[in-house]
C-alpha cells in the first residue's frame, strides 16, 4: 500500500471517506462496536512515535481496532529513518491525515478546500531495532478508575448543572443546561455511572456557549424529530463518552453482545448518504473531549 492517497484532493476526500467507513462496517458485522476499545483503556491512546504526538479522532478507533499491545506507531518511512525496520509480511494499520489546501477557479481568487490523506502505520510489536518506551498506563484498581473520572468531571470548565437523583433516567437539558442522572445507588458500580454521566456531559459540550455543535442546537440534544440530526449527535456522544472513559481506565461496552444496538449502526452506517458520519463524528467527539479535560487540540 503507498504511504499516502495519490489521487487528487477532490477524489481522496470522497474515497478515504468510504475506506473508513467501510473499515467500521467491517467491524460492526463481526459484532465488535469499534469505539469500545480495551486497548485503549488499558494500554493507552495511540501515539506516533515520531511526534510523541496522541493520534486523534478517527485515528484513535481505526488503530483501536489493530488490538495493539503497545501505543507506539510509526509509517514505513518512520521505522527506516530510526533505523528500524518492518519485520516482513506484517500488515500495517490505517491513519488518516485532514488538511486545507489553497485552489485558484480561475476567477483570480483562491478557494480553501479540505483534503483527507490516508497512511499506513505499524505497531512497535512490529518493528525491530528500535528501543521503544514502556507506556504510562491508565488506571488500574476500580477505586482508581472512579477517582479518575471524578478529577475528568471536576476538570471540566464552566460545566452545565449536574443533578443527582432528580430524575429516574439521565438526559441533558440544553434550555436548562443541565444534567440529570439517577442516584449513583442505581448503578452497578461507580465505573457505569460515570459512563452515563459522560455521555450527557458530551452532549453538553454542544451548547451554543461552549462548542455550538449544530447536531446539539438543531435538535435541542433530546428530540426524535429529526432522526438524521438525532443519530449524529448520539454517535458524538457515544464516541466521546467511550474516549473519556479510555482517559479514566474504564472500560465498560453495554452494548458489545446487543445485536440490535450492533444493526442500528450497521444501518446508519451502510447508508450511502452517511459516509462522512463516522468521520466527522468522531472529530466533534474529540473537540469535546478536549473541552472537558481543557486539552490544546
Amino acid at each position: 500500500m503507498s504511504q499516502s492517497q495519490q489521487s487528487r484532493p477532490e477524489e481522496s476526500l470522497r474515497s478515504v471517506h468510504e475506506r473508513v467507513t467501510q473499515r467500521i462496517i467491517e467491524r460492526l458485522e463481526e459484532g465488535v462496536v469499534p469505539w469500545h476499545s480495551p486497548h485503549i483503556a488499558t494500554i493507552g491512546f495511540p501515539k506516533n512515535f515520531q511526534s510523541a504526538k496522541p493520534y486523534r479522532g478517527i485515528n484513535v478507533m481505526l488503530l483501536a481496532m489493530a488490538g495493539y499491545v503497545s501505543p507506539w506507531f510509526l509509517t514505513y518511512k518512520q521505522a527506516q529513518e530510526r533505523g528500524g525496520q518492518v519485520r516482513r509480511g506484517e500488515k500495517g494499520y490505517l491513519v488518516v491525515k485532514f488538511g486545507t489546501y489553497n485552489k485558484d477557479p480561475g476567477d483570480g481568487v483562491e478557494e480553501q478546500r479540505k483534503f483527507l490523506r490516508h497512511y499506513t502505520v505499524f505497531n512497535s510489536c512490529q518493528i525491530d531495532g528500535i528501543e521503544f518506551p514502556q507506556p504510562e498506563l491508565p488506571p488500574r484498581s476500580a477505586d482508581e478508575r472512579t477517582d479518575a473520572a471524578k478529577a475528568i468531571v471536576t476538570r471540566m470548565p464552566n460545566p452545565p448543572a449536574i443533578h443527582e437523583g432528580r430524575l429516574a433516567r439521565t438526559c441533558y437539558d440544553p434550555e436548562e443546561d443541565a444534567i440529570d442522572i439517577p442516584d449513583r445507588s442505581c448503578f452497578e458500580s461507580g465505573e457505569r455511572f460515570y459512563k452515563s454521566l459522560f455521555h450527557e456531559m458530551v452532549h453538553s459540550t454542544g451548547a451554543a456557549k461552549r462548542l455550538a455543535r449544530k447536531t446539539l442546537l438543531d435538535n435541542r440534544g433530546i428530540s426524535m424529530s429529526d432522526k438524521t440530526v438525532y443519530g449524529r449527535e448520539e454517535l458524538v456522544a457515544e464516541i466521546g463518552a467511550a474516549y473519556l472513559c479510555a482517559h479514566a481506565g474504564i472500560v465498560i461496552d453495554d452494548h458489545g453482545n446487543s445485536a440490535s444496538y450492533i444493526q442500528s449502526w450497521l444501518q446508519v452506517l451502510k447508508d450511502g448518504n452517511n459516509r462522512r458520519w463516522i468521520v466527522e463524528a468522531a472529530g466533534h467527539a474529540q473537540k469535546a473531549v478536549d473541552h472537558i479535560l481543557k486539552l490544546e487540540p
